[in-house]
């Protein structure tokens, strides 16, 4: 049988900007939280790690730049060694959350631009991948498919996962549409189903210019802050079902 874990970018709300996580954790299997540089703060991470223990999901590190204004999806220009030293700090500060509530940290998924300068700069993903391993080699690193984070998972040999995207568009040399382009998300849960589906039982994309590329597919992500989240979960978690394709968290 098939199987794809489906994991969610949670825990990002802050100050008066809320987002109802709760809603769309009975539909996924993992839950990606962020550490307090894009989003989240100490008070949204702690109940948001009691929430995803709740629903018995797998928990993993959302690092990003320090970059609250922009959510996180600005590129900024730091040092291989700073990179490791900022996910480094963010791990632990999730970890310590996790401890005292008795779940396990079990992955780490950059967010935003982080995540996208790492996918094509091998030197930035070993940071990251560095930092994972010097913390917990067992730690699965969720990467882009086909990125330059899975090179760096295999080089500094630490699990990973070969994440895909049901609600964002993909270009040709396999990477995601930049946001500031024109059709770069799916902004309804049929084309992002669709997709979705496709890759799974394919493993293949249709990428914007309607090209069927390869793609590997170990999770599914889905945004929380979409407008098509929770319906999406809800409606993709369904199809998988009725497709014989067993939704469950990484290594469960």
């Amino acid at each position: 049988m098939i199987h794809i874990d489906l994991n969610c970018d949670l825990g990002e709300s802050f100050g008066n900007y809320k987002i109802n996580d709760e809603q769309i954790m009975p539909h996924i299997t993992s839950a990606n939280i962020a550490c307090g540089f894009h989003a989240g703060d100490p008070f949204v991470i702690y109940e948001t790690v009691k929430l995803a223990k709740q629903y018995n999901l797998s928990i993993g590190a959302h690092p990003s730049f320090p970059d609250l204004l922009g959510f996180g999806r600005r590129e900024m220009n730091f040092s291989e060694e700073e990179i490791y030293k900022l996910v480094l700090y963010q791990i632990g500060a999730l970890y310590s959350v996790c401890k005292v509530n008795q779940v396990e940290l079990r992955h780490l998924k950059p967010h935003g631009a982080l995540y996208n300068m790492a996918a094509t700069n091998l030197k930035l993903a070993l940071a990251i991948t560095k930092a994972m391993k010097s913390f917990d080699p067992s730690l699965v690193l969720f990467g882009l498919a086909n990125s330059k984070l899975i090179e760096a998972a295999i080089e500094m040999d630490i699990p990973f996962s070969s994440e895909v995207f049901a609600d964002r568009t993909y270009d040709e040399d396999g990477l995601l549409v930049p946001r500031n382009q024109l059709n770069s998300v799916h902004h309804n849960t049929k084309d992002a189903i669709k997709q979705a589906l496709q890759i799974v039982t394919t493993n293949t994309v249709s990428t914007i210019s309607g090209k069927d590329i390869p793609i590997q597919a170990d999770t599914i992500c889905i945004h929380s802050d979409s407008d098509i989240s929770i319906k999406l979960a809800m409606e993709l978690r369904k199809v998988l079902s009725e497709n014989n394709i067993l939704v469950k968290s990484i290594g469960a």
